[in-house]
């Protein structure tokens, strides 16, 4: 919000005065945590860091960058750990909006991960953000809202996530991964922070008493130390919510994003049938591409059918079949009818 604030001044005579100069707004910072290793995603994340998997034409991580940047934000605080410098790369190339960047040597937890960014962090509002999921949200929505609030989405089995039980529209109380769980929102990563500076106190406190779940200090543990404090919390539905950990939901997460907005050229002698994205970076010939494939930048695709797949960057494939495979970056496939999961710089040719 601009404020109008008095400034002294003393003009040409030695007179003195106030004039009235305006401040400057605030800045609107996102919190994105991405130090995790990606194990799931193996091969792939051998080379370079899950956020950086190409999904419907960028990188994830660039996917949650131009929807913070559509939100309103014009601060990032990006927490890097493993293979961090090309998450560091990709950003400063990429985006001009004012980035500081963390580095959490070691993955103690969520938490963790945001106590590290107190420095960066303000009495302003901040949303924290995973930088392993895609949301379809309203954000400027979300934090016109007079309350903290965090992203939930019912789910069949929320053993896997944090959950959170609720009274009269308020959180009563956050569990992280319970076994025999009370309610079935699960807490899916976004976060909206009405008094960061609350959330720092809890977070220091439990770290100086090494209070841990699951051996990490636990983000939802911070915000229900907030909450016993006195701070009242409510939920906002994700409907959108589309997980990048794993093969199977990189491919659907794909498929979701060319839906929404995909781009293609249409060389000579290739059939496309959307939705995909082909980097006019790229070389394609003589195949079918589609539905729901990505080629990127430098990838080569000649004499193939290629269809629900992700083909990175630099990647070639001739002669092949190819459908709900992801070809790393830098790989090559020849020949066949397969479903594939082969990571960077590997060589795969049928006969």
């Amino acid at each position: 919000m601009e404020i109008l604030f008095p400034k002294l001044s003393v003009d040409y005579r030695g007179i003195v005065r106030y004039i009235i100069v305006p401040k400057l707004k605030n800045h609107m910072r996102a919190i994105i945590p991405v130090a995790g290793i990606g194990s799931r995603l193996r091969p792939h994340t051998y080379t370079i860091p899950k956020v950086l998997l190409n999904v419907a034409g960028k990188p994830i991580i660039g996917h949650i960058m131009d929807k913070i940047i559509a939100g309103g934000f014009d601060a990032a605080t990006i927490v890097v750990g493993y293979l961090g410098d090309k998450v560091k790369e990709y950003i400063t190339e990429n985006y001009s909006i004012s980035v500081d960047f963390v580095e959490q040597e070691e993955r103690l937890g969520l938490g963790h991960a945001i106590y590290l960014s107190r420095h960066t962090i303000s009495k302003d509002p901040i949303l924290i953000i995973l930088g392993d999921t895609v949301f379809d949200v309203n954000l400027s929505a979300m934090m016109k809202g007079e309350y903290s609030s965090i992203g939930v989405k019912e789910v069949p089995d929320p053993r896997r996530f944090g959950v959170a039980e609720t009274k009269n529209g308020f959180i009563t109380t956050l569990i992280e991964k319970p076994e025999n769980p009370t309610s079935n929102l699960a807490i899916v990563g976004l976060y909206f922070i009405k008094h960061p500076d609350i959330l720092l106190e809890c977070l220091k406190e439990m770290i100086k008493n090494d209070v841990r779940t699951k051996s990490e200090f636990q983000l939802t543990d911070g915000l229900q130390m907030m909450i016993e404090r006195g701070e009242r919390i409510k939920t906002f539905t994700i409907d959108g919510w589309f997980d990048c950990g794993k093969p199977e939901t990189l491919l659907e997460t794909n498929k979701h994003l060319l839906s929404q907005n995909s781009t293609h050229t249409s060389p000579d002698g290739v059939v496309v049938i959307p939705p995909v994205f082909i980097s006019p970076k790229s070389t394609v010939k003589n195949s079918v591409i589609g539905p729901n494939t990505t080629i990127a930048a430098g990838a080569t695709v000649e004499n193939s059918i290629v269809r629900n797949s992700i083909i990175s960057e630099a990647a070639t494939v001739q002669s092949a079949l190819l459908e709900e495979s992801i070809i790393g970056s830098n790989a090559t496939v020849k020949g066949g009818y397969k479903r594939i999961n082969i990571g960077d710089s590997s060589e795969l040719e049928f006969y």
